[in-house]
């Protein structure tokens, strides 16, 4: 049995069931989830949990859907490109996409609300110069110029939720009803989904919290004709887009957006892209919407004596729970996936809310406990990392996902778990309330800002990209550093500087990218700013392609404070002598052996003679550090996710912030172990990320050093 209890929610099949009464006691349990097609009864009441089911409010009632076809969520989409080889060009405009997910939108009058583009001009088609046939859904263009491209973009009704269709795919289980997802933007969806919820209501009187499965847009998700997926977007605002919505929205903001406004040369303005203008206008239109009719929903809980809480996923879209409209909505709790260090910082650090609650991996399913060892293995992996983020900003409550009775032959993993519980509430009664010590302060800077922070670099959370890898390491590294972290934009800076307890500003990213920033840093205004603050002596770190536009013979505009730039092919035929690196430097004196920095960016090159050139190979510069002024400049390739690398990083930050000699306080010489100390409640941590036994020096508030050992994935508390 635990040794302690609270703080855990246990996803179960029936609350009587046995495996739910001896996980409850294992685990210490308080709060039993039920999916929400289970009606927990007055017997529940006898159980020293609380009850916790879950609500759908816009999918799950076909009957209703299919009598208000019309009230479908709509989507739009854009066709793929199709080349004209004469004059007469025919668009067969869901090809490519799968044809149980969409059905065309004819009921709104095609030749008002879709766009046909010649993509090679860059010119719409005038709506006189093609028609459809809704038979056959085709689109026939008149007057086409030959072998140029053209694309269709499209309304279409959402005739299978995304999530359930992904699952019965999956399971092959195509035959099941689709669920067909209503938008309470219409008039008769609306009162619906609170009358449905009122009968909810009254049917789970026993409930004690309602967990709303998001509310009402899914995040975009697109198959193909193979049913595979085609686009997924977690931050996509596409199932946000209907007819109703764009006439809103004109009367509002008394401009119209066109077509492409939203679809974007059919990058649906993934969060990668700098968002315009219009883009901006239109996520905050939809986050007052959803943010009111949440509100609605949220009201009727709280008044039938029961708690809200939203699951941060899914149809989380339009929430935007670090945005300026989601405190209105009022739930008591957010609960979302934890796949590492970053995703738990993307939930405990949200403000305004009661209860933060993470879900560990692995899923409990048979198909995870065929293989024990492995499960035990991802249980580890991922505490480890959700412990490091943990220390900094502790999550209020853990929880899982599946059923925990598959996991009832598998003693070790049963064991691992009731270890970690016990040790996630010990955390959370050192830390939760007290500030940690923090060496320094440094500043995401992107796009995005506060409206996306611990987000950035995301397709979809946990999900490995080739092209984000190199950027994943900053996050993660951040997640669980004794740094404090906060995110800001373009827009930021312009308005207000530098924030005077910012110490050091990351920049990284791909070039044109939000996070990178593109053509942010073509405003002369922006880049003064910033170049007069570090010159003042702030700290400055690019990775990757930092301020990154080609304008005024550079490509990253603040190569002169990170001392190097990037070849593009336009200085070959300027010598560059600058090659050797120096022997020893501070940001890598814990270092040994070859850098494991990732794939990254290539061809980038010392200015002068004065940069500071810390690894270089393969005829380019990987890492690199740059006096400016009284500040300092600090340059890396790439920063995939490795604790060497979240070791340079740290060292980076003091580096850059003029704070070396701090660095040995309350901190560790082992890169796999960390200290994390709480000056209020005179206790410090210390900290083995690793599955293997470590000794490490140990260094206190006042730089003492002590020598000491740890067991694999030890925590060891201590007094000050």
């Amino acid at each position: 049995m635990s040794r302690t209890r609270g703080r855990v929610t246990l996803p179960v099949q029936s609350i009587f069931s046995e495996d739910a009464k001896t996980f409850t006691e294992r685990w210490g349990a308080d709060v039993l989830r039920l999916d929400g097609n289970k009606t927990p009864d007055e017997h529940s009441k006898s159980l020293d949990v609380k009850i916790c089911t879950t609500y759908t409010p816009v999918k799950g009632d076909n009957d209703f859907a299919m009598e208000h076809m019309d009230e479908c969520q709509q989507v739009l989409l854009m066709s793929r490109h199709f080349l004209a080889k004469n004059t007469t060009l025919t668009i067969d405009f869901l090809d490519g996409f799968y044809r149980e997910q969409f059905v065309a939108d004819y009921i709104h009058d095609p030749k008002r609300w879709w766009e046909v583009i010649d993509r090679t001009a860059g010119k719409t088609v005038p709506s006189h110069k093609w028609e459809y046939d809704r038979i056959h859904d085709i689109l026939t263009i008149t007057d086409a110029i030959p072998f140029h491209e053209y694309t269709v973009s499209f309304f279409v009704f959402i005739i299978w939720d995304p999530t359930q269709m992904y699952e019965l795919l999956s399971d092959d289980l195509t035959n099941e009803p689709h669920h067909i997802p209503i938008d309470v933007r219409q008039p008769l969806s609306a009162a619906y989904s609170k009358e449905r919820l009122k009968k909810w209501l009254s049917e789970h009187s026993h409930t004690d919290i309602v967990r709303f499965t998001s509310f009402f847009y899914h995040y975009i998700l697109i198959f193909n004709e193979e049913a595979n997926e085609q686009y997924t977007n977690w931050f996509g605002y596409g199932t946000t887009v209907s007819t109703q919505a764009l006439e809103t929205f004109e009367q509002e903001y008394g401009y119209a957006l066109k077509p492409e406004d939203l679809v974007d040369n059919g990058y649906f303005n993934s969060t990668f892209r700098v968002p315009t203008k219009a883009y901006r206008d239109y996520t905050h239109f939809i986050q007052r919407f959803v943010s009111r009719r949440a509100k609605e929903l949220v009201d009727m809980v709280h008044a039938a004596g029961k708690q809200a809480s939203m699951f941060f996923g899914e149809s989380w879209i339009g929430t935007e729970p670090y945005g300026p409209y989601f405190q209105d909505i009022s739930v008591d709790c957010i609960s979302g996936n934890v796949y590492n260090g970053t995703t738990l910082r993307m939930l405990s650090d949200i403000p305004g809310i009661h209860d933060t609650e993470g879900r560990l991996l692995p899923y409990l399913s048979e198909e995870t406990f065929e293989d024990e060892n492995h499960a035990c293995i991802t249980a580890s992996a991922n505490w480890i990392a959700a412990r490091r983020a943990m220390m900094r900003s502790p999550l209020d409550r853990l929880t899982f996902d599946g059923d925990p009775g598959t996991a009832s032959s598998s003693t070790t993993f049963v064991n691992y778990i009731e270890k970690i519980t016990d040790e996630y509430r010990t955390i959370y009664d050192n830390v939760k309330g007290r500030k940690p010590y923090s060496g320094l302060k440094v500043a995401v800077l992107n796009s995005w800002g506060t409206l996306r922070s611990w987000q950035a670099y995301t397709v979809l959370p946990g999900r490995s990209y080739k092209k984000t890898n190199p950027y994943f390491g900053i996050l993660e590294a951040l997640s669980g550093s004794p740094v404090d972290v906060c995110f800001l934009s373009f827009a930021d800076i312009r308005r207000d500087g530098v924030p005077d307890d910012v110490d050091v500003i990351i920049n990284a990213g791909d070039a044109g990218t939000a996070f990178s920033g593109g053509r942010e840093w073509l405003d002369a205004d922006l880049v003064t700013i910033i170049r007069k603050w570090v010159y003042d002596g702030g700290g400055f770190i690019g990775i990757g392609e930092p301020s990154a536009v080609l304008h005024g013979g550079r490509f990253f505009q603040l190569a002169d404070v990170l001392g190097v730039d990037r070849e593009l092919g336009f200085t070959l035929s300027t010598a560059k002598y600058h090659i050797v690196p120096r022997l020893a430097h501070f940001i890598t004196d814990e270092h040994w052996g070859a850098y494991q920095l990732g794939e990254g960016t290539p061809d980038v090159y010392a200015l002068t003679g004065s940069t500071e050139i810390i690894d270089y190979s393969n005829d380019e510069v990987h890492i690199a550090a740059n006096a400016y002024g009284d500040g300092r400049g600090v340059y890396f390739s790439a920063l995939a996710n490795d604790p060497d690398n979240t070791r340079l990083l740290l060292r980076a930050l003091y580096y850059a912030s003029h704070k070396e000699d701090n660095y040995y306080i309350w901190n560790a010489d082992n890169i796999n172990c960390e200290v994390h100390a709480y000056p209020e409640s005179g206790k410090y941590a210390i900290l083995n990320n690793s599955d293997s036994p470590q000794t490490t020096d140990v260094y206190d508030g006042n730089g003492s050093r002590e020598t000491i050992n740890l067991e694999p994935r030890e925590i060891m508390w201590r007094i000050m």
